[in-house]
Order: C-alpha cells, then sequence, then structure tokens
C-alpha cells in the first residue's frame, strides 16, 4: 500500500480525537484499518500479514477501550506493535537465521542499483557486519519506542500520548531512517560528474 493510504487511520484517529473524543477516534481507527483491509485486497489481491496483524491489535484494544470506557486498552497499541516488531526482527535472525532488516532494504537497494547500474554499471554491496547492526538497532530502537510509548501513556495526560504517538512515533521512525540510510549510504555507488 503507499504510504499515504498506511496512515490515513491515524490521521483520522488524530482528526476525531481533537473534535470530538478518544472513543470516537478510536472507533474511526477501526473502521478505517478495516477499510484499509478491504483497499488492500482489492487493489493488490492481497493483504500482507502485517496488516492483518495490526488490525487485529487495533480491534481487540480498541472494542475493549470503547466497552470499558477506558482509553489505556488503545494506548497499549502501538507497544504491542513495536514490541511484536521487536520480538520478530530478534527471533527471525536467532532462530531462522534470517535478518528481515537486510531483506526488507535490498528490494529498494536493488532498484537504486539497477538505476545505476544503466548509468555506471556499479553493483550495491552492503557488508554483513553492517546489515547486522542495522537489525540490532532496529530491535533496540522498536523494544525502546514500546516501552517510551506506555511510560508517556501512564505519566502524561491522554492529550500528550496522542500528540506523541501522531508526531513523535513519526518522527522517531523518521530520524531512524535517516539513520539507517546514512549507514548504508557509504556502499551506494558514486555517481560520475
Amino acid at each position: 500500500m503507499s504510504t499515504l493510504i498506511e496512515y490515513i487511520p491515524l490521521i483520522l484517529f488524530f482528526a476525531v480525537y481533537k473534535l470530538v473524543d478518544i472513543y470516537w477516534a478510536t472507533g474511526v481507527l477501526i473502521g478505517t484499518s478495516a477499510l484499509q483491509l478491504a483497499y488492500g485486497y482489492f487493489k493488490e489481491g492481497h493483504i500482507a500479514k502485517r496488516h492483518w496483524v495490526f488490525f487485529a491489535i487495533a480491534l481487540v484494544l480498541g472494542t475493549m477501550t470503547i466497552l470499558f470506557r477506558d482509553e489505556h486498552f488503545i494506548q497499549w497499541k502501538a507497544t504491542f506493535i513495536y514490541a511484536l516488531l521487536a520480538v520478530v526482527l530478534l527471533a527471525a535472525r536467532l532462530f531462522f537465521k534470517k535478518n528481515l532488516v537486510q531483506k526488507a532494504l535490498t528490494g529498494l537497494l536493488k532498484s537504486v542499483e539497477e538505476k545505476q547500474r544503466g548509468e555506471q554499471g556499479q553493483e550495491i554491496t552492503v557488508p554483513e557486519r553492517i546489515w547486522e547492526q542495522l537489525n540490532i538497532f532496529w530491535v533496540i530502537l522498536f523494544a525502546v519506542i514500546a516501552v517510551l510509548n506506555i511510560y508517556v501513556a501512564y505519566n502524561f495526560s491522554l492529550d500528550f500520548w496522542v500528540n506523541f504517538k501522531v508526531f513523535g512515533l513519526i518522527g522517531i521512525t523518521f530520524v531512524a531512517i535517516i539513520a539507517t540510510i546514512m549507514r548504508l549510504y557509504p556502499y551506494f555507488p558514486e555517481e560520475e560528474s
């Protein structure tokens, strides 16, 4: 799915929270997440596992938030998702000898490589130790975000948490993506002038 489509539930959650309250915002989050699944199915013919998992977490915790009128359930959503991501990255590496960060970024690097190859004939090769460092970086980052989300949820106001979830978590992720690109940048082919 395109990046914009992936952020629509979060954007609408934020907007409805600011206009109404956390319970309506949670209902909108669940509904738009379901629409996101339908869109993915009709556009791509299948739904990625991660979208199913994210929807299931939003559905369960969101429903509990609405039924019990307790915002703490929805506040746990980000923690569950980021903790799950950290565990999956770590377990894939330790038990299945797969570096999922490498797998995810290889497609991106291949497209850069193909563009560069057409112009210069160079290949992008990244040492295995760099992939290992990046995998560990993302495991630690996801674990820290999971803990930080709950810390903010229980130690600050609901308004602060919503702003942190929407802007803080996106900001942290953006900085981490920039750091990842900077770590890989030395292995990109140099452009000829």
